[in-house]
């Protein structure tokens, strides 16, 4: 399988059971980094995808990345190290919760594309099932252990399917932390809003919501999903 190939960087994914997609590279290219972070947080990395992003996109000087799954962590380490900020990236591998019990560092920012099916799902592809279904990582361990891990001015930014907003959002109070900005996503104007990237914080302020829409048509990218997009993609 040939990499799959960014402007700055490659993402090599064979060992993967989740390829690069557009959920990735959204949060990547959406998360903030207007508090100039200098610590990030991927959890639950896959290839490297986002880690690599915030990499390209800031100057922080710690870019750590956790995965469980023995493929995808060495594959993970590969990409950091054959890209250029192989220096400032490094990936745990670990589950979540021994994660979270032996780490005694907080970060200013910290991004996950979490499982989200909690339905029973079965491709046939174990890996790729396990990787994909919240029981791996359920929702109330990842807001718990993220408002553990987070530093006072820190953001916890993440990917979720719409239909688990508020949920999510409900986990993030009871343990402190607060929406401060979605953005909810559409795969074009006629259909139902199908993602959330979500931001949260200690602050409990009014969020700023938006919208965006990735395609006018078919291949047709909307100029708002372009910018976003525009740092990686070779074609945009």
């Amino acid at each position: 399988m040939k990499p799959f190939q960014f402007k700055q960087f490659s993402i090599h994914q064979d060992r993967c059971a989740m390829k690069v997609g557009t959920d990735g590279v959204l949060l990547g290219a959406w998360a903030s980094l207007d508090h100039q972070p200098a610590s990030i947080l991927d959890i639950g990395a896959g290839t490297g995808l986002i880690a690599l992003q915030l990499a390209q996109r800031s100057l922080a000087e710690t870019i750590d990345a956790i995965e469980l799954d023995d493929d995808a962590y060495e594959q993970c380490v590969a990409n950091f190290e054959a890209s250029p900020w192989g220096d400032r990236l490094f990936c745990y591998h670990a589950g979540f919760d021994e994660f979270v019990d032996e780490m005694d560092e907080a970060y200013d920012l910290i991004v996950s594309n979490p499982p989200f099916y909690s339905e029973g799902i079965a491709s046939g592809d174990e890996a790729r099932d396990k990787a994909r279904q919240n029981n791996s990582l359920p929702f109330g361990e990842l807001v718990q252990g993220s408002a553990q891990l987070l530093t006072k001015k820190g953001i916890f930014a993440v990917i979720l399917p719409f239909k688990e907003e508020q949920r999510f959002s409900a986990l993030a109070q009871k343990v402190g932390l607060f929406p401060i900005r979605i953005t909810r996503v559409k795969g074009n104007p006629e259909t139902d809003f199908k993602r959330s990237l979500m931001e949260f914080s200690f602050k409990n302020l009014e969020p700023r919501i938006d919208s965006l829409i990735i395609e006018n048509d078919r291949h047709q990218y909307t100029e708002a999903y372009i910018k976003l997009t525009q740092a990686f993609y070779l074609k945009m």
